[in-house]
This record gives structure tokens, sequence and C-alpha cells, in this order.
């Protein structure tokens, strides 16, 4: 920055000024200053203007590189974060390695403030994490702490209990009553979907047709499940999948089987990813604000970090039911409507 202040000829808090985009400068020397540091090739020291600043202006994310919709969560966060200012450093989440390695390793790095998209971590441990530094949880439900009003820490999510109740109420409205869910074991999310969708299955009066399937937010374990039901002598006419990745390894599955969806058989996915409207997969499922989430999830970080916000937080957005082309009235309503036809 000094060599920048004697090459433009001005002083150095000018300088600082006009790379932060401060007034105080005239249009001519604004310029100027930028030109010569373009030449010069200044780049800022995010390390040192943390340290002046009191704080960094690093947002350390960490991610499940595997998951499609923490993918477009990742997407979004970038613009949103250099919008305000704030550089992203990211680190993979990876599930041979504790959650730590890279929580650690983010920390070493002078981050500011984490945001963890779907952490697997115990509630406890995060809530430890968030007296250390300003954590935002980001795609799951954390219950309350006694300490939370003293640490900065908090939640961006969807309301995965309504999404859940808008894919049965679509479902039982097309005449669906035999719907299975493959739930997401314990990975983010998949107990308040569960719950949901036993709730709404007994609000329909179908709790004798509730059926969960064990599962997991990945192709493998929609492999497995969908395997498991072509066993059985009869298959459901639908499935609600935890997440669209599961509901992509139920797709094939039963397509390679031989089984019609929907002809046969309804699916739903939850997320909608980017991969689940491409043509050749056109999967109906619950849609979650990847832009909105990644957004406030932003926000709230640099609010803790610039003491804008302090204590609990938990921001919720709506999901909605995006339907596409994996879901139809089941196969014996279709047959008595056409029956219903020829005898008129």
């Amino acid at each position: 920055m000094s060599d920048v202040a004697a090459q433009a000829g001005v002083s150095r808090t000018l300088v600082s000024f006009v790379l932060d985009g401060k007034p105080g400068a005239s249009e001519e020397t604004r310029q100027r200053v930028l030109a010569v540091a373009a030449e010069l090739g200044y780049r800022h020291d995010s390390v040192a203007r943390g340290l002046a600043l009191k704080h960094s202006r690093t947002l350390g994310v960490i991610t499940d590189v595997r998951q499609l919709f923490q993918a477009d969560l990742v997407t979004s966060i970038y613009p949103a974060a250099e919008g305000l200012g704030y550089e992203v450093l990211l680190s993979a989440n990876l599930h041979d390695r504790p959650e730590t390695v890279p929580v650690d390793a983010l920390l070493s790095h002078r981050c500011g403030a984490l945001i963890l998209l779907g952490p697997r971590s115990d509630d406890d441990y995060l809530h430890e994490l968030a007296r250390r530094v300003p954590v935002v949880v980001v795609g799951r439900r954390v219950p309350a702490s006694p300490e939370d009003a003293a640490t900065n820490f908090a939640t961006v999510r969807t309301n995965d209990a309504k999404g859940i109740r808008q894919a049965v109420a679509y479902l039982v409205q097309l005449g669906h009553r035999n719907i299975t869910h493959v739930d997401g074991g314990t990975d983010p999310g998949s107990a308040d979907r569960r719950r949901a969708y036993r709730a709404a299955m007994r609000s329909h009066g179908l709790a004798e047709q509730t059926r969960i399937v064990p599962g997991a937010h990945n192709e493998e374990a929609g492999f497995s499940a969908a395997r498991a039901m072509l066993q059985e002598p009869e298959l459901p006419t639908a499935v609600i999948a935890s997440n669209d990745r599961c509901a992509l390894g139920l797709l094939d599955v039963f397509t390679r089987a031989g089984i019609d969806v929907p002809g046969q058989l309804s699916l739903v996915g939850y997320d909608d990813a980017r991969l689940s409207e491409y043509p050749r997969i056109n999967l109906t499922t619950v849609h979650q604000d990847s832009v909105g989430l990644a957004r406030d999830a932003v926000q709230m970080a640099v609010g803790m970090l610039e003491r804008n916000r302090t204590g609990r937080s938990d921001t919720v957005l709506e999901p909605s039911l995006v339907i596409r082309g994996t879901t139809a009235p089941p196969r014996i309503r279709r047959d008595l409507e056409v029956a219903g036809t020829h005898t008129l």
C-alpha cells in the first residue's frame, strides 16, 4: 500500500480509502490510485486487514462435497459474502474423519465465523464451538441451550415438517393411500422429516398405512430401500424419500427393474437440487430456497462478527412442492376414471 501511495503521489491513508471504496478522494485521484494498484499487482492482505479491524473478514464454510444441495448452497454463499466485503474459505466434511478436523483447519486460518452446512456433530459440541467463534448451522434444527444468550449461535433452516406435510397431502389428493417414507437415518433434518411423515399420515386417517424404510441421504440408501421393496409381495403406490439423492437411487433401481414411474409408483424427493430438474430425471420434490438459506446464513455470520447480532437466532424459511414427472394418480384410480368415462 505504501508503494501504491508513493507512485500515485498520495498518502497511504488515501490509498486505503480508495481501495476500500470509501469517500474522500476525487474521481481523478481514485482512478490514478486504482491504475497504479493494478500496475503494481496490489492485493489486500486479508490477515493484516483483519488484525487492524479487530476481526477477520473471512467466513469459514464446511460442506459435504457429495451432497448436491450443499453444492447449491455454496454456489450462493460466495456472492452473498463478497457482496458484504467478506471472503470465503471452504473445507470439505468427509464421513471417514471427525468433523473437528475441518473445523480446526478453518480456525487455524483465522476465520472470523463458521457456517456449517448440515453438520453431523452433536448439539453439545456445536454449542461449545459457538463459545469460541460465531457459528451458523444451516439445514438442521438445534435445540436451544441455557448458554445461548451469551454465545453467537444461529441456525438457518427450512420448515422441514411443512415440506413433508405438503408432499403427503399432494399424494393423498392424487388418490394415494399406500405411501412409504424412506428416511434419512441420522443425517441432518431426517428426524424432523420422519416425525412429520408420521403426523401427516395420521392427519389423513392413514396411520395404519404408515411405513418407514431405513435410509440415508445418499444414492446407496435409495438402492437398498428399492431392492427391499421389490422383494415384497406388493409395492407401495407412492414413496417419499428424505432427500433427492436417495430418491435418485430409488428411481434408478425401480426403472431398471421395469417399474413404471409414475405409472406404477409415484416418487417424491426433498431438496430440489439442480440435478432433479434435468429432463431425464424430472423429479417431483420439495423445494428448499438455497439462495435464501445462503443469504441469511451469511448475513447472520457477518452480523455476529460486526456485533449487529448477539445471542441465539433461528431463521426458518418456507418450502414449496415442485411437481414434475415422477408423480401421478395411482393406477387403480386411473383405471376407475377410465372405466367411468367408458360407461358414460
